[in-house]
């Protein structure tokens, strides 16, 4: 939120990714945390960071960090501080009174979404490859000139 650069946010979105399928792993949800970085931080983020550099022009900035970043750090900080209050108060005292969900492989997992689920699968996966042909062609457009530039340049 304080980066001034589009590019840095991106890639800082990208480690955000990263270290909350690190979370999941240690946690032991490993189909969560492997799905988390196969799908956000291998495809997602990616696309994001190329989507960033294909259509953005040059940013030039004299600063790292944007002049709207304390106020920025102040809003994080603010809904930090209220997500903590509303799990601290949540009720839940015991979390062993919690039934633990029935240990499911990770193998019925995948057969499951490659057999059952596999079209909708492909149709997210032909949308993104749609999404980023897309924003390949708005990158390579070439910019035509306009009639009065053709004038004045033959008139020179």
């Amino acid at each position: 939120m304080t980066l001034r650069r589009l590019v840095h946010c991106a890639l800082a979105l990208t480690v955000a990714f990263a270290g909350l399928a690190a979370l999941y792993l240690n946690l032991g949800a490993e189909f969560a945390g492997l799905a988390q970085l196969l799908v956000y931080v291998g495809a997602i983020a990616i696309l994001i960071v190329f989507a960033i550099l294909l259509t953005r022009g040059d940013d030039t900035a004299e600063s790292v960090f944007s002049p709207s970043g304390l106020a920025g750090a102040i809003l994080a900080a603010a809904v930090f501080a209220v997500l903590a209050w509303a799990v601290e108060t949540s009720g839940i005292v015991h979390p062993a009174a919690i039934p633990a969900a029935p240990p499911e492989p990770m193998r019925s997992i995948g057969l499951i979404l490659m057999h059952r689920y596999i079209l909708p699968l492909e149709v997210i996966a032909l949308m993104l490859t749609a999404a980023m042909i897309g924003a390949v062609i708005l990158a390579l457009r070439e910019k035509r000139p306009q009639p009065e530039q053709i004038q004045r340049s033959s008139a020179q």
